[in-house]
């Protein structure tokens, strides 16, 4: 008996953190190719598959214009396939391109203008952005977000804070130039700047009072027990009957999905930076297990949270997309801009090299983060 419950509830556990997982990753895979598919359609290629996952078809039908809709058993990814490509990665099928006819050439892809070429591999990062800013604006609009005063009701001892001179009282109203409007935006931006030399001005005694603070640096245990290391000033604050939900109206709350979807993106660019120049370290990127566990333990606390993970997934996803790799979309809109330059695309030889190398890089990338998911969930 004791066998059968546990392996109960192991499939219990698979199924919290798989459907949680399948479902972010279904709807930002499907809204990227979908952006593939629309330009494509738009500048008259001929879309011949559309697949969420790779790999074997698990069903799946064929519209009027004959593009083959599927669901594949491997759901880490999609592709969309046009007309005169040899494979999911879009490379050309040349031997096949070199046999067309008129008509057939009028549909194929490659043989489409580079400002078309270009404008359909773009499509598919500019629809994750999209996708991104429509979820943080809903959000904004029908949840609302909670707004709590940025003052400080204690300072501990030896902390940041303490050093830079914060009083009992004070409020933060901007910190580096940026207006302050809440507890947990002043965290947020805090969390991120460990070791950052930091301008933060507060009101005090009815007067505005400019310090200079650093972040120390501490690890820090979230309520599913994951370690995270961030930026804290050491100062907290008395919660106590000050919170109140703001909702926000359309142009508003889309603005301000806007200015979320280029935090994700600013803070994204930081982090890699930092870890190619050797003072972040590389241990918090995660693959598809880190994903599948904090859908997982995200949906937990609600759906909002789901999807505002969704959201942050998307514009990551969409960001990652546009690095100049070849297997990529932003090496083919490298390749794109180099053919634009010269006048005529880079030689076969010259982007098979390229597409080999980029599927190297891509693949070990890949393998880096699935390793730090299997240390960071304890499998090794």
């Amino acid at each position: 008996m004791d066998l059968i419950a546990d392996f109960s509830g192991g499939i219990g556990a698979f199924l919290s953190y798989a459907v949680p997982f399948l479902f972010v990753l279904t709807v930002i895979v499907f809204f990227h190719e979908l952006g593939h598919f629309l330009v494509a359609r738009w500048c008259g290629v001929r879309v011949e598959v559309f697949s969420v996952g790779f790999g074997p078809e698990i069903f799946g039908y064929t519209d009027r214009r004959g593009t083959r809709w599927k669901f594949s058993w491997v759901p880490l990814g999609g592709y969309v396939k046009f007309f005169g490509d040899e494979g999911v990665a879009s490379t050309p099928d040349r031997d096949g391109l070199r046999e067309l006819d008129s008509r057939s050439i009028e549909e194929s892809f490659h043989h489409k203008p580079v400002g078309k070429r270009a404008a359909v591999v773009a499509a598919g990062p500019i629809a994750n952005f999209i996708l991104a800013i429509v979820i943080f604006a809903l959000i904004f609009m029908f949840v609302g977000r909670h707004v709590t005063t940025a003052r400080v009701d204690d300072i501990q001892a030896g902390s940041a804070a303490e050093a830079a001179g914060f009083m009992i009282g004070d409020v933060v109203k901007r910190i580096d130039g940026e207006a302050i409007e809440s507890f947990s935006e002043m965290q947020r931006i805090v969390s991120i700047s460990a070791g950052e030399t930091l301008q933060i001005e507060v009101e005090r005694d009815g007067k505005l009072v400019t310090l200079t603070a650093v972040p120390k640096e501490q690890e820090i245990t979230d309520r599913f027990g994951n370690t995270h290391r961030v930026g804290l000033l050491g100062i907290t604050r008395n919660f106590e009957g000050d919170v109140t939900v703001e909702r926000y109206g359309p142009l508003t709350a889309l603005w301000m999905g806007v200015e979320e979807t280029w935090f994700v993106v600013d803070r994204t660019m930081v982090y890699l930076y930092g870890v190619v120049m050797g003072y972040q370290a590389a241990d918090q990127l995660g693959g598809p297990l880190r994903i599948a566990q904090v859908s997982g333990q995200v949906a937990t606390v609600s759906l909002t949270a789901l999807v505002n993970l969704a959201a942050v997934l998307s514009v990551s996803i969409g960001l990652i997309n546009l690095f100049p790799i070849p297997m990529l979309d932003g090496g083919h809109l490298l390749y794109y801009l180099i053919e634009a330059i010269r006048g005529k695309p880079l030689s076969e030889t010259v982007q098979d090299i390229g597409f080999r190398l980029g599927l190297a890089l891509v693949l070990m990338l890949t393998l880096f983060a699935t390793w730090n998911d299997l240390v960071h969930l304890e499998i090794f």
